[in-house]
């Protein structure tokens, strides 16, 4: 069964007649063809998949090798879907949830049939990666691996965060990468203790501990890898710290598997943080899911999450970290395969504390 048959043979059960896809990333999966999020729709009925868009992409869609989608060329996108609905006698229309207000209220003046929200509809799909899904991952999680080791041959003090990005995102690119997924991150110093710090002008000194998060798009799908490395020899209270957050990262990748609950997967690596006295000091969740984007279902697992239950074939983070402010961070984040029988860890750079 197609991703666009599920859909579509789940329509009757949720009491609409048609289905109307705007998100980018949902367009994508559904459908491989590269359309902008603004930039048009897919329409899913029980008999058919429209995509509807513009003539900036005529010679794509010409081109585009998809039996079970039937391109169609419009400046009204949306009148469109109307005038299809009403055609097919086709009286109630779902939609993503995510959209923004404006064209809400625009589907609500123009659309004759009723209009209904659902939320993480095709997002519930692309949750459970499929096997091809997975190598692509596999793939992404390797040059990130390759990317890390060649930060650590290239930095050296007296070079800026911002330096590190860009020789990195050069490097990436070099080496497969489309684009980030987000800012990389290169904290230095006390701006470790930023768990968001951006790459800056800051210089990175001896003895400073980086904090480098980053992840990239390799064919459509992106991993998302942190290390934390100290550049000349670091102090007692770090080489602590360090060991404690590798501890908790590697005691939740032992628990991880099918069936576990969001809040359970998380106690087994926070308790260790929470017993050393650094508990206030661990200040986000556990994880996240990644894939087309680098934040898909499950959006977190924490402490609340016990409604979060992990599916086989999920690919998720694993990132506890210490943040002292003023002093340093420490975060170690790795990329696992949810399994019935456990998990595989995909990025598989080395964890042990290295010092350059």
């Amino acid at each position: 069964m197609t991703r666009i048959e599920r859909i579509q043979k789940r329509l009757p059960d949720l009491y609409i007649d048609a289905f109307l896809v705007t998100n980018q990333e949902n367009l994508f999966y559904l459908t491989g063809f590269p359309l902008i999020e603004g930039d048009g729709a897919l329409l899913i009925t029980t008999k058919a998949a429209i995509l509807i868009t513009d003539d900036r992409y005529a010679e794509a869609l010409r081109e585009f090798d998809n039996r079970e989608v039937i391109g169609m060329i419009t400046r009204d996108y949306y009148g469109t879907v109307n005038e299809i609905m009403q055609k097919s006698g086709l009286t109630v229309l779902g939609f993503e949830s995510s959209i923004s207000y404006g064209l809400f209220d625009q589907l609500d003046e123009l659309m004759v049939a009723d209009i209904v929200p659902f939320t993480n509809l095709v997002e519930n799909y692309r949750a459970e990666k499929e096997s091809l899904e997975v190598e692509t991952l596999r793939h992404a999680a390797s040059l990130h691996d390759q990317g890390f080791e060649y930060v650590l041959g290239m930095v050296k003090p007296g070079m800026s965060e911002l330096e590190v990005a860009n020789h990195l995102d050069f490097w990436m690119k070099e080496h497969g990468a489309s684009e980030a997924s987000f800012p990389t991150i290169v904290a230095s110093g006390a701006n470790a203790a930023k768990p968001h710090a951006t790459a800056s002008k800051k210089l990175i000194e001896k003895g400073d501990v980086v904090t480098l998060d980053y992840g990239y798009f390799v064919d459509g799908y992106t991993a998302d890898m942190t290390r934390t490395f100290a550049v000349g020899e670091p102090d007692f209270e770090f080489k602590t710290v360090y060991k404690l957050v590798n501890q908790a990262r590697q005691a939740v990748i032992e628990k991880a598997q099918a069936g576990m609950h969001g809040d359970q997967l998380d106690y087994a690596g926070r308790h260790l943080i929470e017993e050393a006295g650094y508990g206030d000091e661990f200040q986000h969740g556990m994880g996240h899911g990644i894939g087309l984007t680098v934040h898909e279902l499950p959006a977190s697992y924490g402490p609340a999450t016990k409604q979060v239950v992990l599916q086989h074939n999920q690919v998720i983070t694993v990132e506890p970290g210490i943040y002292l402010p003023g002093l340093f961070g420490v975060r170690i984040e790795d990329d696992l395969l949810i399994t019935h029988g456990g998990c595989e860890v995909l990025t598989k750079a080395s964890t042990d504390l290295i010092t350059v």
